[in-house]
């Protein structure tokens, strides 16, 4: 069970707020040099030249992309997945996603505009198990624990990798 903070509660569940919730993504690999940072928001101008929305957030830039998260859910019958799209504005991202050979990590955060320093909400390992995509978007499908795909029991006890037991 999540637990929010009062003031989120408040904001989550007035008839008007000024508040904007918005997701913060850190997707990591060991093939990536640097984490790429993702924010849902553009809060504030990171650079002028190129021209670049972000947030900043415990002194970390998270550059704005149309993105769309839906938050894993909590049944006691399935693990916790979830689905991230982000718009195809940049055609580097294609590539990217195709030239990992294990599963990228993601961290969600959720945060207000107003404070993007206070975590009001935190994922904080979620495996990209899935891609689709097409010219307008990527699709990931997210995964708490890649392990709950792999088939149980993993091997058989079976005259041909076991001659021993069966003599």
């Amino acid at each position: 069970m999540r637990t929010l903070p009062l003031n989120a509660r408040q904001a989550m569940f007035a008839q008007e707020s000024g508040e904007v919730w918005l997701w913060l993504l850190t997707i990591t690999h060991p093939e990536l040099a640097d984490p790429i940072r993702i924010s849902t928001d553009p809060t504030t101008r990171l650079t002028t030249t190129p021209l670049v929305y972000g947030t900043t957030s415990r002194g970390n830039d998270y550059l704005f992309v149309e993105a769309s998260v839906s938050v894993p859910d909590e049944n006691d019958r399935s693990p916790p997945a979830s689905t991230m799209t982000i718009s195809n504005v940049s055609r580097e991202l294609i590539p990217l996603a195709r030239s990992v050979t294990s599963p990228p990590q993601v961290q969600l955060e959720a945060v207000f505009a107003s404070d993007p320093d206070t975590v009001l909400l935190e994922i904080p390992r979620l495996d990209m198990i899935g891609l689709r995509y097409n010219a307008q978007e990527l699709t990931f499908s997210l995964a708490m624990d890649a392990f709950a795909n792999e088939p149980f029991p993993a091997g058989s006890f079976t005259p041909a990798d076991f001659p021993g037991l069966f003599t």
